[in-house]
C-alpha cells in the first residue's frame, strides 16, 4: 500500500484495505474480434480467489486514474481491469465514440473469462462516458457479471446530446476539448486545457456550428461534425452507436446520480424502466455537479458495498436523496416519491401564486385555493417582475412580452453543465435583462418541500416557427440573492404545440428533477427566456440546418396568464 493511496484513501472516506499487497502489469494487449488491441492493465490483489471490476475509459490509465481506478480498488480485495476505449491513448483504431463499446466491451468479458486468476464474479464501474461503457455490455454479458455501479451516466447519449431538441453547445464542446487535449502527462493535459479557454469561449459564440471544432482544435472532428448533421429525431445514426436494451440486465445496478448533472433525467430514466421490469436497483441522488469531486468519493464508497453485497446475495435497492434547504438526506420508498403536483401560476405583475391564474377563485386550473401550501397571502402578491413585461401589460389581462434576439442570446448562468460552473448562482443580473421574464412569489409563511419531477405549461404566441422556451425555478433568499434550482428548456418546431383558434400555443417544458424545500421567509421565482446560451446552442429563428446555420432572426414572444391561458410551474409538493 502506498502513501499515496493511504492519503487518497482517507481522503475520499474509503473502507480499510483487505490487503496491501498489490501488483500490476501494465499494457496488455486484449485483441477485439476485428483484430485492433486495446491496451489493458491488470491491477492484482495477492489474494485468491477475488473478483473483478472491470473499467473501459476513454481517459487514460496512468497516474492519478491507475491510482483511484486500480490501486484503491485493488487494495479492497477486487481484481481490477482497467482498459483504456478504442482510438484513446495507447489501444488501436478511431474513437467514434459509443460506435465500438459494446463488441469491444464484450470481447474483453470474454478475454477476462479466459484468465486463471477470474473466480467467475465480475462487476463494472465508473461515472459518465464509463458508465455507458457498462450499459453498452450489460445485457449481454452473460452470468459472470454480478453487479453494476453506474454514476452520473445514462444508457443513451442521443437525447442528452440534443437535450430538449436543442443542442448541448457547452458540454459538447467541453468534452470535445478534453478529449483533444489529453494523452500526455497530467500536468501537460492541464497546461492544453488552460491555454483552450480563450479558443473555447470564441467558438461557444461562433457561428455556423460546423467551424466551430475547427476553431478550437485547429483540426476537424469527426463526431463532432456528425452529431451536427444526424441531430433528427430516430435517425439510424445513432442506433448504430447502441441502444443498449436497459429492461434486459440481469445484474443488480447501483446508480449514484447528481441535482446539477447534465445526465439525470437520462438516468432516471433509465432508473424507471429497470423498476418496470421488476429490478430493485440504488437510486442515490445528491446535490453533486458532473465534475464534482465529491462525486468520486461516495461512488467508490457506494460501489465496494453495492459489490460486496451482491456477493453475499444482499443487493437490495432502494432511493437515497439529498434534500437541498434542509441539507439533510432522505430515504425514499422509490422514485417519485410521490404522484402529486401543485401548479404554481404565473400572474399579473410577475406574481406568481398557487390557485388559479391570474389569482383565480378557488377550483381553478391545478384546484388549489389561495392560502395553499406555502401559506401565500390570498391575493398571492409579489414584487413587480425585473424587466421583461411590456409597457402597461402589468396588472392587466394582456400578455408579458419580450423580444429574443440570437445575435445577443440569454446567458444561462450555472445549473447542469461539464465544468466548474455548474450548480447553484446568483442569477440576479440574468433576470434584470429585457428578454427574460420574472415571476415571483410571495414570501412564504412555512417551508415548502418538493421532491420529484418538475414541468410548465406556458401559453404563449411566437413571431416566428422555430423558437426555444426556457423555464428556470429560483430560491429567493430574505436578501434578494436568486439562486437557479431546477430548469428546462424545449426547441419548438413547426407541428409541435400547434396552436388553437386564438394562435396561443400551449408549450410544455420538462425541468430537471428536484429535491429541495423552500425555507419559511424565501420566495419562489419563474424565469422564462428564449434561450439559454452557450448551455443550448442558439436557436438562429430561421429553421436553418443545425450546422450551417448562420442567420439571424429574432423572435418575438408574447407570454399569457388569463383564465383561458393558465401558464403555470407544476412542482412535485406532496407527502413523500
Amino acid at each position: 500500500m502506498s502513501l499515496s493511496s493511504r492519503v487518497l484513501a482517507r481522503w475520499l472516506g474509503l473502507p480499510p484495505p483487505v490487503t496491501r499487497a498489490v501488483r500490476v502489469r501494465r499494457g496488455i494487449a486484449v485483441t477485439a474480434r476485428d483484430g485492433t488491441v486495446l491496451r489493458t492493465d491488470h491491477w492484482e490483489p495477492r489474494l485468491r480467489p477475488a473478483p473483478t471490476v472491470l473499467i473501459r475509459t476513454p481517459y487514460g490509465r496512468a497516474g492519478v486514474v491507475g491510482l483511484v481506478s486500480g490501486r484503491l480498488l485493488a487494495e479492497r480485495g477486487f481484481h481490477v481491469v482497467l482498459q483504456s476505449c478504442r482510438g484513446t491513448f495507447d489501444s488501436g483504431g478511431e474513437f467514434d465514440p459509443m460506435r465500438h463499446e459494446r463488441d469491444d466491451g464484450l470481447d474483453t468479458v470474454a478475454w477476462i473469462e479466459r484468465q486463471p486468476w477470474f473466480d467467475g464474479n465480475l462487476f463494472t464501474y465508473g461515472p459518465s462516458y464509463i458508465g455507458y461503457t457498462q450499459w453498452a455490455i450489460a445485457a449481454d454479458a452473460g452470468p459472470a457479471l454480478k453487479g453494476m455501479l453506474t454514476a452520473v451516466t445514462t444508457s443513451a447519449f442521443r437525447d442528452p446530446t440534443y437535450a430538449g431538441g436543442a443542442y448541448s453547445l457547452d458540454t459538447i464542446l467541453n468534452w470535445v476539448t478534453i478529449i483533444s487535449n489529453q494523452g500526455g502527462s497530467l500536468l501537460s493535459f492541464a497546461y492544453k486545457q488552460s491555454r483552450a479557454q480563450s479558443r473555447l469561449r470564441r467558438a461557444l459564440t461562433h457561428l455556423p456550428l460546423s467551424e466551430v471544432d475547427g476553431l478550437l482544435t485547429g483540426r476537424e472532428i469527426r463526431f463532432f461534425q456528425e452529431w451536427l448533421r444526424h441531430s433528427e429525431p430516430g435517425d439510424p445514426y445513432w442506433e448504430l452507436r447502441g441502444n443498449p436494451d436497459v429492461a434486459r440486465v440481469p445484474a443488480p445496478v447501483c446508480m449514484v446520480g447528481g441535482w446539477y448533472d447534465i445526465f439525470l433525467p437520462w438516468q432516471l430514466r433509465d432508473y424507471a424502466t429497470l423498476r418496470a421490469a421488476g429490478a430493485r436497483p440504488r437510486l442515490v441522488i445528491g446535490t453533486w455537479t458532473h465534475a464534482d469531486l465529491a462525486l468520486l468519493g461516495v461512488s467508490m464508497r457506494e460501489g465496494i458495498a453495492w459489490f460486496r453485497a451482491a456477493l453475499n446475495g444482499g443487493a437490495r435497492g432502494g432511493v437515497r436523496v439529498h434534500i437541498g434547504g434542509r441539507d439533510e438526506w432522505r430515504d425514499l420508498p422509490d422514485w417519485p416519491p410521490h404522484s402529486g403536483s401543485t401548479a404554481w401560476f404565473l400572474g399579473p405583475q410577475g406574481g406568481l401564486a398557487p390557485g388559479g391564474p391570474g389569482g383565480l377563485a378557488p377550483g381553478g386550473p391545478g384546484g388549489l385555493a389561495p392560502g395553499g401550501p406555502g401559506g401565500l397571502a390570498p391575493d398571492g402578491a409579489a414584487p413587480e417582475a425585473r424587466g421583461g413585461a411590456a409597457p402597461g401589460s402589468a396588472g392587466t389581462g394582456g400578455p408579458d412580452r419580450f423580444r429574443y434576439d440570437p445575435a445577443d442570446p440569454t446567458p444561462s448562468p450555472g445549473g447542469p453543465l461539464l465544468t466548474r460552473e455548474a450548480g447553484r448562482t446568483d442569477n440576479r443580473a440574468v433576470e434584470a435583462r429585457p428578454d427574460v421574464l420574472v415571476y415571483t412569489g410571495a414570501v412564504l409563511d412555512a417551508d415548502v418541500e418538493v421532491i420529484g419531477p418538475v414541468s410548465a405549461l406556458v401559453h404563449l404566441t411566437a413571431s416566428a416557427e422555430f423558437f426555444d422556451v426556457f423555464v428556470r425555478v429560483c430560491d429567493v433568499a430574505p436578501d434578494g440573492r436568486s439562486e437557479n434550482l431546477t430548469d428546462g428548456l424545449v426547441r419548438v418546431l413547426p407541428g409541435m404545440f400547434p396552436p388553437g383558434e386564438d394562435g396561443v400555443r400551449a408549450v410544455e417544458v420538462e425541468l430537471w428533477p428536484i429535491g429541495y424545500v423552500f425555507r419559511r421567509g424565501h420566495r419562489i421565482r419563474v424565469q422564462l427566456a428564449g434561450a439559454a446560451h452557450p448551455r443550448y446552442a442558439r436557436n438562429t429563428g430561421t429553421g436553418e440546418p443545425l450546422g450551417t446555420a448562420a442567420r439571424l432572426q429574432p423572435v418575438d414572444y408574447a407570454v399569457f396568464r388569463d383564465p383561458a391561458h393558465p401558464s403555470a410551474l407544476r412542482l412535485p409538493v406532496g407527502g413523500a
